[in-house]
């Protein structure tokens, strides 16, 4: 179940780096936020 949700938000995390941001400085963020959600979920 863990490892579903794991691999659900890294998937959405890639899709809207993809869609929402133009920059590397952008993705950047979105990875270091999609990250933190990861450890909390994994909490």
């Amino acid at each position: 179940m863990l490892k579903k949700s794991i691999i659900a938000i890294f998937s959405l995390m890639i899709l809207a780096s993809l869609t929402a941001c133009n920059t590397t400085k952008g993705v950047g963020k979105d990875v270091q936020a999609g990250g933190e959600a990861i450890q909390r979920s994994a909490e």
